[in-house]
């Protein structure tokens, strides 16, 4: 059954179903918050206290926390690291239950949990594709990242789900709780895959480092590793795209909702039916397109989809700007990016280095993602400053999106031409091809 759906290959179907979960479980807990978040943007937003100031307060906050777990991963096995990240979390989100249960500061508490959101959804996705990319090489990605995608996008549907359900009877802070269930069962699955990756290291011994011992190197080797590598600057300009984007369509679309929708409830169920609809075309592709496609197009056609996408959709806002057009604009947008143009973004990472993996990854995927919505953010209100509509930062917003398909690009071309000059360094860990059908994964 599971063949018909995925390549998958004698000694990968059990590591491959834990990381489905696994990133259904991580997903699911952050799709229940996510209406939250963006109900807590509207209820922290003020004359005073803009969402652009709050995406400043989120950048700030990524300079604090992207060191910190820099230092983590330095120092501590990344099976310890992990999962203390994990419960650090899920400690978090219980004290976020606790002050709104009480009604402390709720104006003061919407903007802190808005901010810690905005850092949570980075790091625990960042961690878990450098979990993936860490276990398996980069032809078992091509093959396989696109059903674990598909994890996520199954518990972004569910998560939605359970939010528009379950907002009424439970109201929005209880829901807290039901998301915390669903980190605490991630938590356990870290754990469940690190056993199962370690019996194949003990079947398979690795030639070269060893793959359990901290990544090691300084608390700011991120940034320095991202400013001498091309590809992994190129990945950085491609992320500082798509972020800067995302942020215009999303500003776009708390303004189209605060009009259609005067009610707190009535906008957290319309945030989650628009989500549902996102995922549910994500998982129709996940499952049936991504996988070939990367396997016959490439990445270079798999990465180009998405800005192509983000141009024509910003087009059609300049000329129409509807809830109903914009809706149908981030659901395609969204749906490519997770279908497409994120798994090949992740199998980009197999080929780089264990502390590329970890620290490189991580900040691109978190400080340089949120400081490009900073960026975005203060662009945005900057362009509405001087007066250009709706339409008119529609308009701007498609320069972005050509510059980002010409990384894209760019991207894919560098990652062909280095792996045919001189592989990855961490495919030595890799079964040799005569070994193919039995276990090809690397152990955490």
């Amino acid at each position: 059954m599971l063949k018909r759906l995925v390549d998958v290959r004698e000694g990968e179907g059990r590591g491959l179903l834990l990381s489905f979960a696994f990133c259904f479980a991580v997903m699911c807990g952050y799709a229940i918050l996510r209406p939250l978040r963006d109900e807590m943007a509207v209820v922290g937003s003020t004359r005073s206290i803009s969402l652009a100031l709050m995406f400043t307060w989120t950048f700030g906050a990524m300079l604090v926390a992207v060191p910190v777990y820099s230092a983590m991963v330095a120092r501590f096995p990344r099976h310890r690291a992990i999962p203390l990240v994990y419960a650090f979390f899920l400690a978090n989100l219980l004290a976020f239950f606790a002050l709104m249960k009480l009604g402390v500061a709720p104006a003061a508490v919407a903007r802190v949990f808005f901010v810690w959101v905005s850092v949570y959804n980075l790091f625990v996705v960042s961690i878990f594709w450098s979990f993936m990319a860490d276990l398996f090489a980069g032809e078992q990605g091509k093959r396989l990242f696109g059903f674990i995608a598909a994890g996520g996008t199954t518990g972004m549907i569910v998560g939605p789900g359970l939010t528009a359900l379950l907002a009424r009877p439970l109201g929005p802070v209880n829901l807290l709780l039901v998301s915390a269930g669903f980190l605490l069962l991630a938590l356990g699955l870290v754990l469940e895959l690190t056993r199962w990756a370690h019996g194949q290291l003990q079947a398979r011994p690795a030639r070269g480092p060893d793959p359990e011992a901290p990544v090691g190197g300084t608390v700011f080797a991120g940034f320095r590793l991202l400013v001498r590598s091309p590809l992994l600057l190129a990945m950085g300009t491609q992320t500082l795209l798509y972020a800067a984007t995302s942020t215009f369509l999303y500003f776009q679309q708390q303004k189209l909702v605060a009009a259609a929708a005067a009610d707190a409830t009535q906008r957290l169920e319309l945030f989650a039916h628009m989500d549902m609809a996102v995922q549910g075309l994500t998982l129709l592709l996940q499952t049936g397109v991504t996988g070939r496609l990367l396997q016959r197009a490439g990445l270079a056609v798999a990465l180009a989809v998405v800005p192509v996408v983000t141009g024509l959709g910003f087009l059609g806002l300049a000329t129409a700007h509807s809830l109903v057009l914009l809706t149908v604009f981030r659901s395609l947008r969204s749906a490519t990016h997770y279908a497409f143009e994120r798994p090949s973004r992740e199998v980009l990472f197999t080929a780089v280095d264990r502390e590329q993996k970890y620290k490189a990854k991580s900040f691109i995927d978190t400080a340089l993602y949120r400081g490009s919505d900073l960026a975005g953010g203060w662009l945005y209100t900057g362009l509405g400053a001087l007066g250009l509509g709706l339409s008119g930062v529609a308009l701007a917003a498609i320069p972005l999106a050509a510059a980002w398909l010409g990384t894209s690009l760019y991207l894919a071309r560098r990652h062909a031409s280095e792996a045919a000059g001189h592989g990855s360094p961490d495919l030595a860990l890799v079964p040799p091809p005569a070994a193919e059908a039995g276990p090809a994964s690397r152990a955490l």
